[in-house]
């Protein structure tokens, strides 16, 4: 089982940058890493992936603005997120995904300030 820890989260203002960090209790060679995103009353909504092998896939909504990276070595994925919008304003989830295995950490709250 991984336990996953993320931070970085906090208060921006529109068009500031934040980057979030998430990390892993152990390996996540093998894992498909993910961030995600739930505003209140909506469902989870996939923001950026990264497999193990160094492949992206981002929502429309933050092409060109966001980028998901790992560092295997330090068991941590990142997200940087540029050029943030009010909409953009939630809690953000790391998300380590496997064949038979799915894990979550407890979510870090962005707020971008108009």
């Amino acid at each position: 089982q991984v336990q996953l820890v993320e931070s970085g989260g906090g208060l921006v203002q529109v068009g500031g940058s934040l980057r979030l960090s998430c990390a892993a209790s152990g390996s996540i060679f093998r894992y498909t890493m993910g961030w995600y995103r739930q505003a209140p009353e909506k469902e989870r909504e996939l923001v950026a992936v990264i497999t193990s092998l160094g492949s992206t896939n981002y929502a429309d909504s933050v092409k060109g603005r966001f980028t998901i990276s790992r560092d295997n070595a330090k068991n941590t994925v990142y997200l940087q997120m540029n050029s943030l919008k009010p909409e953009d304003t939630t809690v953000y989830y790391c998300n380590a995904r496997a064949v038979l295995a799915s894990y979550w950490g407890q979510g870090t709250q962005v707020t971008v300030s108009a």
